[in-house]
């Protein structure tokens, strides 16, 4: 669909993150998953565009940073940086 990488920082035990997760991966976008608890920096990140949180699901794409976002918006976030 695109070569737009989808950056999923997520964490174990994540009711909204496993729930997002499954459309995400069927849905053939090039997805990059992040462990918070095991990924070097990566709350770090999360906690830089969620406010000082570490709210998960948080996912980036190109410059777009998503808190807890449905599928759908992953999906305009992907088609507006394609169309970029």
């Amino acid at each position: 669909m695109s070569d737009v990488e989808v950056e999923f920082y997520w964490r174990p035990g994540c009711g909204f993150c496993a729930a997002l997760r499954r459309p995400l991966m069927a849905s053939g976008l090039t997805v990059k998953e992040i462990n918070i608890w095991e990924e070097p920096g990566a709350a770090e990140r999360v906690r830089e565009v969620a406010n000082g949180n570490e709210t998960v699901p948080t996912v980036i794409v190109g410059s777009i940073a998503m808190v807890n976002p449905s599928f759908a918006e992953v999906e305009a976030a992907v088609k507006a940086a394609s169309a970029a």
